[in-house]
């Protein structure tokens, strides 16, 4: 009798330290899909405009929210989602920026994906 209970404790201890890691890793997952940045920063990295600011805040504010519900989705979806974020956060930026701000901002939009994990 008294093994089998300590053999219960030990199942349950391992089964709550699995279970523990699992909701570690699904929390910082969901982090990494959090895009929230400066635009005032931003706006002074690339240089913007007032007009350009502004434009540049409204489709980042899009792009993080689209970024946001892929983050709810199955690994597969997920990819996906993510991939047709960044390719239309991409052609809304290019419409806005110059030549020279726009290579800008891909760098550091690769180098935030990269440092984040995403790239895949």
């Amino acid at each position: 009798m008294k093994k089998m209970i300590l053999m219960m404790v030990a199942m349950l201890s391992m089964t709550t330290a699995f279970a523990e890691d699992e909701n570690t890793n699904a929390v910082a997952n969901v982090e990494a899909y959090k895009m929230d940045i400066n635009i005032n920063k931003l706006a002074d990295a690339l240089n913007l405009g007032d007009d350009q600011k502004e434009a540049v805040e409204n489709i980042h504010h899009v792009f993080s929210t689209e970024m946001t519900y892929a983050a709810q989705y199955g690994n597969a979806d997920r990819d996906a989602m993510v991939k047709n974020a960044i390719n239309t956060d991409i052609k809304r930026m290019s419409r806005v920026l110059n030549a020279e701000q726009m290579k800008k901002y891909l760098m550091l939009l690769n180098i935030t994906i990269y440092n984040r994990g995403l790239n895949k």
